[in-house]
């Protein structure tokens, strides 16, 4: 959804009056809210807050109402409402045929918190514009203050918060690796210098996220995959005006059976993590992948490699894949922390 947003001229933000409360109850299941006072019970005769199934019932109805929109014109994420468009005109279009079918629905919008004619905005806690998805610096703020956390609680919530932004910032589990490692059961808290190093790379980073660009799904998508002793990661980008833009940023430490894995073995790991954790994209379109391990691209017409490695060659074989060699020193982007 954010990416669908992202890269337009014109934006509009509705929200929905008292969201589950426009939806009105059939009578004959009306009794089923029932729920007791002094003297006497009552029912709803909207549907209430609270049930299990309201926000997958007010969602279903919003997607009914706007099914032919969605993703054309406009997004919806329960009662907010995202309109777009790529200049003035084509953005009053969209907007007339959105805010008729609220008529017709009698669907009711709560003007005060409703945005018209905006370049930018917060969605689900990022910020959208023209030029792409950033982070919140609402969000951040609070993080970039926040002195050295010296308990376990305080460090599980600042990892937290953080890895809501962990694809604006490259190298996150092999950043965090440190600071995870206090939160093993029984292990000792050794705020050592390396910690407070850590801690600091993380709060900078969150300053200096990059913008992420949208998705061109007409231009081939290209992966960066790299791996350390301990860490996997991988970059999701595209080449724009010769330049190499990033959509997402992923990493993930690995368990002890993995950091035993021979160099290749960890190299591949490394592909295939990128290609399960980037799967919506690179589906039914070609890819480019960056390594620094050339033995990589005789693995998939090699007979009689190990049968793990036969094993993940085939759960790859669904992808249209082109493996380029790049030397560590020139993968800059994910090879600068190994």
């Amino acid at each position: 959804m954010l990416e669908r947003l992202a890269g337009h001229e014109y934006y509009c933000f509705l929200d929905g009056f008292s969201r589950y409360f426009q939806i009105p109850i059939a009578p004959e299941d009306q009794e089923k809210t029932t729920f007791t006072y002094p003297y006497r019970t009552f029912t709803y005769k909207r549907m209430p807050f609270g049930l299990c199934n309201a926000p997958a019932t007010f969602q279903r109805c919003m997607t009914a109402i706007f099914h032919e929109l969605i993703e054309d014109s406009m997004e919806v994420f329960m009662e907010n409402f995202f309109d777009f468009g790529s200049s003035f005109d084509h953005f009053l279009k969209n907007l007339e045929k959105m805010l008729k079918r609220c008529e017709e629905t009698n669907l009711v919008l709560n003007w005060e918190k409703c945005h018209f004619m905006v370049k930018e905005g917060i969605i689900l806690g990022h910020k959208v514009s023209g030029s792409g998805i950033e982070v919140d610096k609402e969000k951040i703020e609070a993080i970039s203050k926040l002195p050295y956390l010296m308990n376990v609680k305080a460090i599980r919530s600042f990892l937290e918060h953080v890895s809501f932004c962990r694809r604006f910032i490259k190298d996150f589990s092999q950043i965090a690796h440190l600071m995870t490692q206090l939160l093993v059961k029984d292990a000792p808290l050794n705020f050592s210098e390396e910690y407070i190093q850590a801690f600091d790379t993380l709060k900078r980073e969150l300053t200096q996220a990059p913008i992420m660009i949208k998705p061109d799904w007409s231009l081939p998508f290209e992966i960066m995959c790299d791996t350390s002793d301990y860490a996997i990661r991988a970059i999701l980008g595209q080449r724009i005006d010769k330049h190499f833009k990033p959509i997402y940023y992923a990493s993930k430490t690995m368990n002890e059976v993995q950091e035993k894995y021979t160099t290749t073995e960890k190299e591949l790991l490394a592909v295939l993590f990128a290609f399960d954790k980037f799967h919506q994209y690179l589906v039914l379109s070609n890819t480019i992948v960056f390594t620094d391990h050339s033995a990589l691209r005789y693995l998939f017409t090699k007979q009689d490699a190990k049968p793990c490695l036969i094993r993940w060659i085939l759960l790859l074989q669904e992808f249209d894949i082109e493996i380029h060699d790049k030397k560590g020193a020139k993968n800059l982007a994910v090879d600068h922390l190994s």
